[in-house]
């Protein structure tokens, strides 16, 4: 049994050699305690005075011989020990390298099958799961390395059966090399992806925006009064601000594009989606120039009536006072008119340069084509119209004046 040359042929069976090996031990212990009983008897026997029923040197032989053969069997023993325990190493070194390259063809499979993701969402979800099996693959190359250090401890003993290793771990470290590789590449697949996809995203968010502002900003509400129209030009100043502090976002799309990956940034879509941003903002942005404009003009025009209704008041007030004012013939009294057209002429100043603003305001309006120019201009000469008719019955009544005061004086003379 114990020379027998029958190491196994694979873990199990070695385990099992060993198994019934360590049963042989321990017959081999318990019958070396039954020789040494023995041969401690039968020495008494080669120590007797007088009769020997045997000739002492026959029993020290025959007690040496016994002692040799046990001697020879516990070496063999623990020869055969040391062999199945190399054997059982062994094996067990061919078992984990087996486990590893089952291990390599099971995540060769599952990258050759993964794909990049559909979506934002559907990559972040590859991602993470990669991200688990690069801490799988972290955690298995530290058992290839443990069971690296076995195989050379094997072939440092040059034992029996070591033929074989170095191949074999030639062979795994190749696989495991190519598995890393292709776990690389797959790894940049997925950051190219994910960087795609979120520049996507992030074009979408901003054409969203864009076309939102869009809405806002090609709005035909330019108020009803002086208020609303200051309202909404406040609020339109904030939109504008918004798309300016948008164009960083928009002029970068080009370099983002650039920094994608060749498959991602050569495709006529996502190119032909910059292009439409770009020419998006550029409308946004000449629409809102125009929509400040247009609301400047509207709270132009919204003041100017303001203006005009307020000199009209005036001229109403002035018209009615001049119709139904008689010239005095006392001097007393026409010196008092005279006082109050004097007081009159400083009014008139004041409010020929409001008149003039107008006419000023009124004419940039319509140099500009404005869409109420028609309304504007009827207002325009509506009030010069009626301050024409003023400044006539002024004069009229000046001049009534200076002949009652020539009349007065030429009396006063006589």
């Amino acid at each position: 049994l114990l020379v027998s040359k029958d190491l196994g042929k694979h873990l199990l069976e070695v385990e099992d050699l060993l198994q019934k090996h360590g049963l042989l031990e321990a017959d081999i212990s318990a019958q070396t305690e039954r020789v040494q009983a023995l041969n401690a008897a039968a020495l008494k026997f080669s120590e007797l005075e007088g009769y020997q029923p045997c000739d002492p040197q026959i029993i020290c032989n025959r007690v040496n011989h016994v002692q040799t053969c046990l001697e020879e069997l516990e070496e063999l023993a623990a020869k055969r020990r040391k062999e199945l325990e190399d054997s059982r190493q062994l094996w067990t070194f061919f078992q984990e390298m087996e486990e590893a390259e089952a291990w390599i063809r099971e995540k060769e499979k599952i990258l050759a099958a993964k794909s990049c993701g559909r979506d934002l969402s559907s990559v972040l979800t590859l991602t993470n799961k990669h991200k688990t099996m690069l801490g799988e693959l972290g955690n298995r190359r530290a058992l290839l390395h443990q069971t690296m250090k076995k195989g050379e401890k094997i072939l440092a003993k040059k034992s029996f059966g070591s033929v074989g290793i170095q191949e074999k771990m030639r062979e795994v470290c190749l696989r495991w090399k190519k598995l890393e590789e292709v776990t690389g590449l797959h790894q940049q697949r997925l950051e190219d992806a994910l960087n795609f996809f979120q520049f996507s995203a992030e074009t979408d968010d901003l054409v969203a925006w864009l076309q939102d502002t869009y809405r806002i900003v090609s709005s035909d509400d330019f108020g009803h009064d002086d208020y609303s129209s200051q309202a909404l030009l406040r609020k339109h100043r904030a939109v504008v601000d918004e798309v300016e502090k948008h164009r960083a976002a928009v002029l970068s799309l080009r370099k983002q594009l650039a920094l994608l990956a060749p498959d991602h940034r050569q495709g006529v879509d996502v190119q032909i989606r910059v292009v439409e941003v770009e020419q998006l903002y550029g409308e946004v942005a000449e629409v809102a120039v125009l929509r400040t404009q247009w609301l400047q003009d509207a709270l132009a025009v919204y003041r100017m009536f303001s203006e005009v209704h307020a000199c009209e008041v005036w001229v109403d007030e002035k018209e009615q006072w001049l119709e139904k004012m008689e010239v005095p013939e006392e001097l007393d009294e026409v010196e008092v008119v005279q006082h109050r057209f004097e007081s009159l002429d400083q009014e008139m100043n004041s409010v020929m340069g409001r008149i003039l603003d107008v006419n000023q305001v009124v004419q940039q309006l319509v140099d500009g084509g404005h869409p109420s120019s028609d309304e504007v201009q009827s207002c325009q000469d509506h009030l010069n119209s009626r301050w024409n008719r003023v400044v006539e019955l002024v004069e009229s009544k000046k001049s009534q004046l200076s002949s009652v005061l020539k009349i007065q004086n030429f009396l006063l003379e006589c």
